[in-house]
């Protein structure tokens, strides 16, 4: 078995799903990739289970019943994961908006120590194309903003192209992260970085799908907005054991 696995959480992606796994099996290391489908109505799954064949033993499916989040499906990602011993753990979307070549990056940092790797927008200005200059604003003062409130020391805070260790994810409570949105990256993160675990950010260059429809929504930047605050009134009242002590 290989000791790296990518986890791409999809929902109505038959336009992007053979290409990027394409992508992925194409690189120099051999990845192997967990599709977790929320039940897409467009045969997403289907098509994934039809390329398993000439995949082998290197593409795997994890079917979920409806539509349940983009937090609690890298969870189920997660548990997969550690379950079958993978040491490190990606995230990606399915829409070709994180290079899979940078796949090879964000492990490549984790192997040299790095606890979190972060494929990162804003670590070196505004790397994003093809969005809009108000979507740009938005995402790049919503980083700003969560980095006041939280005080984490990370420019990329909402960045959903992450690598983990195999000890982030087994020190974490995956039982108790609380948001199922894109919320769900900044608590991860910051979880991690509470638990005094080394995060590092790679810069990247983010391009905005070209096929297929997006998913952001207004809800996702409100539960973002407040959950923020809740998360880090939370953790005044609640001790994290740097892994370093434990």
């Amino acid at each position: 078995m290989n000791d790296s696995i990518v986890i791409i959480p999809t929902y109505n992606e038959k336009e992007n799903i053979e290409a990027i796994l394409s992508a992925v099996f194409s690189l120099s290391h051999p990845f192997e990739v967990l599709v977790v489908d929320d039940g897409s109505p467009d045969g997403t799954a289907d098509i994934v289970k039809s390329l398993q064949n000439q995949y082998a033993s290197r593409l795997h499916l994890l079917e979920r019943s409806g539509k349940q989040g983009l937090g609690t499906a890298y969870i189920a990602g997660f548990r997969y994961a550690l379950a079958h011993g993978y040491e490190y753990v990606l995230e990606m979307d399915a829409d070709f908006s994180h290079d899979p070549k940078d796949l090879v990056h964000l492990r490549k940092s984790c192997e040299e120590g790095n606890d979190v790797a972060i494929g990162s927008r804003y670590a070196t200005g505004v790397n994003v194309v093809n969005w809009p200059m108000g979507r740009v604003l938005l995402s790049y003062f919503a980083s700003c903003y969560v980095r006041i409130i939280t005080s984490m020391p990370i420019s990329d805070t909402t960045a959903g192209f992450v690598c983990y260790r195999r000890k982030v994810l087994e020190t974490i409570p995956l039982d108790q992260i609380k948001f199922v949105g894109y919320a769900f990256q900044i608590e991860m993160k910051f979880l991690a970085w509470k638990y005094g675990f080394i995060l590092k950010e790679v810069p990247i260059i983010f391009t905005e799908r070209t096929r297929g429809q997006s998913k952001m929504s207004a809800g996702i930047f409100k539960e973002a907005f407040f959950g923020v605050l809740q998360m880090t009134i939370h953790s005044w009242f609640k001790k994290y054991i740097p892994v370093s002590a434990q």
